[in-house]
């Protein structure tokens, strides 16, 4: 009889979640977003269009996914698949975030030293590209703390804490921060002692990219002779940092602690032995014959946010906009550059992500990094399921409108609209109370909520930038607007 209920309750709850991801998907695939910018709104209506042009089809094996690789392999990995999930989210792609992140965490193995499959297609298996046997195949090791730190954030976006409680997740990420670790020699004190392979199949062959690759120290495939690299350290730091916070949502302050602290030592790595001071920016790698170079690599140390001195974020964000990257690399940049106060280069980037003439710009991840770059970067909304509640601030040059309606978060949908940078809006489309915090730059003196005077709180954001708010429980069905003088 306990068996039977058990089952019942089992069945009822997936009954419940598969009409949730649903009824979301449906909204949220009409996510629409309008600004007298008309620019960027032809960028995401193009962004969007080309995004869901990547779902695959319901009838693949895999189970919902999307396209998050090289696009004739019918495939997603690790790294694509955890830079895309807050652009899928905000599509409507919840189920495939939902399965594709569920598949990684399930598939780590001790027989793979602790790695998951690096790319999976969608027939459900190891995309053979990429894999040939346990003992064979190819990985890039900041990928388990990618997809740890993605987890995180669709748990903030979505409220879901599928994404930290479920089994399948909670043993990915005590096997993450524990025994890959010291599977692959990755302690804070021996980032740059370390072994080149340290789980090389036997015998080693060095011209077979399945045993020379079984482990990269990085995201960067074109550097011979790699140690370790910066994005690895960056990688390391902010996967334990993000341990650190699960085991704080859970009430475990002295696990988060912790780890907290072990991650500290990285950062502090970072800024002792990467920091190049003749050329006033950071090294990307660490050669085997003892020597630090540069390459790519830059971009994930803002993409973990593992920076911290506001004029080395400046020098990098400087060498970052003097060259021209690959489109995988520069799809991040909109995000980035919203996030650390260069919104008119981030406006640019996304522009040039959007253009026809630019090439690759078919590769999935430009088409949802743009997505993700107007709705948290440019409209500035960040969901935290802790305190189930959403910032808003609008990022603009200038003193245009923006809107984005149908926007699915923390089990709801609301619309935001920025009339210029003084007045917002929120309307709670959906059935569920939230708080908002309404932000924007500037030392102003008073807020109103619904045209009501209220007492404004301000703070200074990590770029030294003044910001006033205000914090409104907003009830579904209700709109509230917010405006500052």
């Amino acid at each position: 009889m306990n068996t039977m209920v058990s089952f019942a309750c089992r069945l009822f709850t997936t009954m419940v979640m598969l009409c949730m991801f649903l009824t979301s998907s449906a909204f949220a695939q009409d996510v629409k977003f309008t600004s007298s910018d008309k620019k960027i709104e032809q960028a995401f209506d193009w962004a969007k269009s080309m995004a869901l042009h990547y779902k695959g089809h319901p009838a693949d094996p895999v189970g919902p996914w999307y396209e998050s690789a090289l696009p004739p392999r019918d495939a997603f990995c690790m790294r694509d698949v955890s830079h895309q999930s807050i652009g899928a989210e905000i599509l409507g792609l919840q189920r495939e975030n939902h399965n594709m992140l569920t598949l990684f965490a399930r598939n780590i193995s001790v027989s793979k030293n602790w790695c998951s499959y690096w790319e999976m297609n969608k027939s459900g298996k190891p995309a053979p590209e990429d894999y040939r046997n346990d003992r064979e195949f190819w990985y890039n090791l900041p990928a388990n703390f990618d997809v740890l730190y993605a987890s995180w954030r669709l748990y903030l976006w979505a409220g879901d804490k599928y994404y930290i409680n479920d089994p399948a997740f909670v043993h990915f990420q005590e096997k993450t921060v524990k025994d890959y670790i010291d599977a692959w020699v990755l302690a804070a004190d021996s980032m740059l002692n370390r072994p080149a392979h340290p789980n090389a199949p036997v015998p080693f062959n060095e011209s077979d990219a399945f045993h020379r690759c079984r482990g990269l120290p990085s995201y960067s495939e074109g550097v011979p002779n790699l140690k370790t690299g910066a994005d690895l350290v960056a990688a390391l730091y902010r996967g334990l940092l993000t341990y650190s916070a699960i085991q704080a949502s859970k009430g475990k302050q002295v696990e988060a602690l912790k780890y907290a602290a072990k991650a500290e030592k990285y950062r502090q790595q970072l800024e002792a032995d990467w920091w190049d001071a003749k050329e006033n920016l950071y090294f990307t790698y660490y050669s085997n014959d003892h020597h630090f170079g540069r390459d790519e690599g830059e971009t994930f140390l803002l993409w973990f946010d593992a920076l911290k001195d506001s004029t080395r974020i400046k020098q990098t964000l400087g060498h970052l906009s003097s060259k021209t990257w690959n489109v995988e690399n520069t799809s991040y940049l909109p995000l980035i550059f919203y996030n650390n106060g260069s919104w008119q280069k981030a406006r640019d980037y996304i522009l040039y992500l959007s253009d026809k003439n630019t090439e690759r710009r078919e590769y999935p991840e430009v088409s949802f990094g743009v997505v993700e770059g107007v709705v948290q970067g440019l409209m500035g909304i960040t969901p935290d399921a802790r305190s189930l509640s959403v910032g808003t601030i609008y990022k603009t040059t200038d003193n245009s409108n923006a809107t984005i309606s149908n926007l699915p978060l923390l089990g709801t949908l609301i619309n935001v609209t920025h009339q210029n940078t003084q007045q917002s809006s929120l309307t709670n489309a959906g059935k569920r109370q939230l708080k908002w915090k309404a932000m924007f730059y500037g030392n102003y003196k008073h807020v109103f909520v619904n045209e009501k005077q209220t007492p404004v709180k301000q703070f200074t954001d990590t770029s030294g930038k003044r910001i006033s708010f205000v914090e409104v429980v907003v009830k579904p069905g209700q709109q509230v607007k917010v405006s500052v003088k």
